[in-house]
């Protein structure tokens, strides 16, 4: 396997080096012609009582997350998509779309923490500006900037841990999902061979993330077993690997990030593995709230 991966290695730097005048005066060119799209307006924090109930009053959600213990606090954390890039409102994006979907069994206080342009490494930044606070779950957009700015391959893989180790410490996260970085190869905008190239970072810095995370949570189950050798830990971080298709009406007119009706699936299915969590820790605390109830029912049965 090591051979394998020294044989990739070589290959990919050796058709990079071959590639470089060429790919260097498309990224120009396509810096010139690409639309460049703002951020969605609109606010940007809010209190969702029932996904038909969402407020976006600073006071409602202060008043309502301080009365309610069952609140469940979101952050949407991330580069340009995660800011809504590509439509015009943010209940358009993933800020408006995401939110509702998670009302079934608790209410919901959300916020956005997002900009155009950022790396890892910018978004680190980002975080160690913000005040702690807790958040119980957080859906990361992360990647794009990294290919596009040549972040190296271990400093990427560094960011990821750090990126993990702060969610889950500073803000005591329960549950991250770091959405996967997209399929640039698919990208519209791009032409070839810019667009194979950057889809084969992408593909890269998809698998060394997915490495990075499932590499912290063996490290957790380590420290997290108890002294009969039952581990304690439970799964915080995973990548959430969006399942769209990449046809016209699902990008936006800049052929690059996601349309109306992408958000609205990329929400659907974080949506899906936060419901997924949030009822198995339901589970879990309702059986530990009433440990006699549940050994009486174990008995009978």
């Amino acid at each position: 396997m090591k051979i394998k991966a020294y044989y990739e290695l070589v290959f990919y730097y050796t058709v990079f080096v071959i590639l470089l005048p060429l790919l260097l005066l498309q990224g120009i060119w396509v810096r010139f012609k690409t639309i460049k799209l703002p951020e969605a307006t609109g606010e940007r924090s809010g209190y969702c009582a029932s996904a038909s109930t969402c407020t976006n009053t600073s006071t409602d959600i202060n008043t309502n997350a301080k009365h309610n213990n069952e609140t469940v606090n979101l952050l949407i954390l991330g580069d340009s998509a995660a800011a809504g890039v590509g439509v015009n409102q943010q209940k358009q994006a993933l800020a408006g779309q995401l939110p509702p979907l998670l009302t079934k069994q608790h209410s919901l206080t959300w916020q956005l923490v997002a900009s155009s342009g950022l790396t890892s490494t910018n978004i680190i930044q980002q975080l160690t500006l913000l005040p702690t606070q807790k958040f119980d779950l957080v859906l990361v957009s992360v990647g794009v900037n990294d290919v596009t700015h040549f972040t190296q391959q271990a400093q990427w893989a560094e960011n990821i841990s750090h990126l993990a180790t702060i969610l889950t410490t500073k803000f005591s996260a329960d549950k991250v999902l770091f959405s996967s970085v997209p399929p640039m190869h698919l990208f519209t905008a791009l032409p070839q061979p810019l667009r194979w190239w950057l889809g084969l970072r992408a593909s890269k810095l998809n698998a060394l993330m997915a490495s990075v995370l499932v590499d912290l949570q063996q490290h957790s189950s380590v420290q997290n077993t108890d002294n009969q050798g039952v581990n304690k830990h439970t799964n915080k971080c995973a990548v959430l690997t969006v399942d769209l298709p990449f046809k016209p009406e699902y990008l936006a007119k800049d052929g690059m990030h996601p349309s109306t009706l992408a958000y609205r699936v990329w929400a659907k299915q974080a949506a899906e593995q936060f419901n997924e969590w949030l009822n198995t820790d339901h589970h879990k605390n309702k059986n530990h709230t009433n440990p006699k109830r549940y050994k009486q029912k174990k008995r009978v049965s």
